[in-house]
């Protein structure tokens, strides 16, 4: 007897549709094809082991299972259930009326209870988009799944409870999450706020110019000047999630296996930091079963690098793709993925080993030569890519002995949200833009053209701090950001001479 029934394989951030072909005959083999790879062949030891355990004999006719379409590689332990639920179905244990209408995924453990899968958010949009009435997977994952709308989400414990299901002998219940509440209850919680840093109100502001415009930001400092505290309020007055973005984020990061048990949609956007020991794989995604990297878990959300030069070089240097196209293409001689990468980055150095280069009052011991090689370990062109270069300095005992509490992050955010309210207005028309840190060379001529007097002032930032033609544009970005931060329809002389503000760490004026 033949039957056929569907599960996933997903690719990418996205799912495909696998057809699982199973046919009973006379004999005594049973045969696995389809491209499986080595979680899918010992699907056979899992299957017999929870038949056996729950009363159900695994069929001693020769089984044959073939794994459709036969080009894409079918990965991991989330076709137990469905190619168990198919061995019974072709041997007449389990009616297959109705297979043809459920997507079906679920790794099996020996007793038969379901674990947790990758992906079950993408598959779950893919079942939705091919017309399927329902999708049945490992209760863990049912309420991740559960916010694609238009689909029967049924999260179940054991195979048992499937094998019932399909005779008419149980009623699954389906699991219902009420998307947009579970979305904006979450919204506005997190764990820095910027009322508890007191004074680094330059550095502030340049965090604040960085939310409005995602733009890219690095601080040097002392050790103890705040870097890191400052780097993790920045989800705080970052814009709140669209349910788009969120959707989005949540693929990646199902896809990745790093949400909880029982999530749903991530409400907040991503930060992540990783170790400065990290490998260029982990940074960018990919590997012999392709995941996703940093940059993309960062997706629409925060990177922060602590200690930027620690970071091998090469790690570094994969960097300056993503933050310009931001996308990642993970390329291998059978398979190409692509993985979304718009982040903002944040970064932050110490000014050099010793840590007290240009420290008001302790004494670097640093040569200017190894301050100058320290510095060097960021390239050129990756501190070309970094739109705003703030210095920090240590916070005086009068600041910190203060006792009222600094602005607050709703303040900074509500500011920023109108910031981007007037871009996302002004780039509306335009595919793939969104903010000002995402403007074309053309666009910036549109947008960002200053007058007589704020050309003359760039010329001479130019010549006097050699900065490059890419330097040219990140400083009219910036600019645009400050002029949309206090409404101006134009950009001033006053907005480009902040701009160039943040630009006093490149090589040519600075460490030397």
């Amino acid at each position: 007897m033949l039957v056929k029934l569907f599960g996933a394989a997903v690719q990418g951030i996205n799912a495909t549709i696998v057809t699982i072909e199973v046919n009973s005959s006379r004999g005594i083999k049973f045969f696995l094809v389809g491209l499986p790879d080595s979680a899918v062949k010992e699907s056979h030891e899992r299957i017999v082991s929870a038949l056996q355990v729950n009363g159900y004999k695994f069929p001693t006719c020769q089984i044959v299972v073939n794994m459709a379409p036969a080009d894409i590689r079918k990965e991991g332990a989330s076709y137990d259930l469905p190619l168990a639920i198919g061995i019974l179905a072709a041997t007449g244990t389990v009616c297959p009326d109705k297979l043809g209408k459920y997507m079906i995924i679920g790794e099996l453990s020996l007793d038969g209870s379901l674990l947790p899968i990758k992906g079950a958010l993408p598959i779950a949009i893919a079942a939705r988009e091919q017309g399927f009435e329902g999708f049945i997977l490992p209760k863990q994952n049912a309420k991740e799944a559960a916010v694609v709308n238009n689909l029967q989400v049924y999260g179940v414990n054991n195979i048992v409870e499937v094998i019932e299901f399909f005779n008419g002998n149980r009623a699954l219940e389906p699991t219902i999450v009420n998307t947009r509440e579970e979305f904006f209850k979450h919204q506005d919680q997190f764990a820095f706020d910027f009322a508890d840093v007191k004074g680094q109100e330059n550095v502030k502001r340049a965090l604040e110019v960085a939310a409005a415009g995602g733009h890219n930001l690095i601080m040097i400092g002392a050790p103890g000047s705040g870097k890191s505290m400052m780097a993790k309020c920045m989800p705080s007055i970052l814009p709140p999630f669209t349910l788009s973005e969120s959707l989005e984020t949540t693929k990646i990061h199902s896809v990745a296996g790093k949400l909880g048990k029982d999530s749903s949609l991530i409400a907040t956007r991503p930060f992540r930091s990783p170790h400065h020991t990290i490998s260029q794989v982990a940074m960018v995604g990919g590997g012999s079963n392709p995941q996703p990297g940093e940059i993309s878990l960062a997706h629409n959300g925060v990177l922060f690098l602590d200690e930027l030069p620690e970071f091998g070089r090469n790690v570094l240097e994969v960097l300056r793709q993503p933050l310009e196209d931001r996308v990642i293409t993970i390329s291998r001689a059978k398979y190409t993925l692509e993985y979304p990468a718009s982040f903002t980055l944040i970064a932050s150095m110490n000014p050099c080993p010793c840590g007290y280069y240009n420290h008001p009052t302790r004494p670097c011991v640093c040569s200017p030569g190894q301050v100058q090689r320290y510095l060097n370990k960021i390239s050129g062109p990756l501190l070309d890519r970094i739109d705003i270069q703030i210095e920090i300095v240590p916070v005086p005992f009068e600041k910190l002995a203060e006792r009222t509490p600094g602005e607050s992050s709703a303040a900074i955010r509500e500011r920023v949200i109108a910031a981007r309210k007037i871009q996302a207005e002004r780039f509306a028309q335009i595919p793939g833009v969104h903010c000002n840190a995402q403007m074309t060379s053309r666009l910036l001529h549109q947008y960002a053209q200053p007058d007589a007097i704020g050309l003359n002032l760039l010329r001479n930032a130019m010549n006097r701090l050699n900065l490059s033609a890419r330097a040219y544009d990140r400083i009219l970005k910036v600019a645009r950001t400050i002029a949309d931060l206090e409404g101006a329809a134009q950009i001033m002389p006053q907005h480009l001479a902040e701009a160039i503000s943040y630009r006093n760490l490149d090589r040519a004026n600075w460490a030397g």
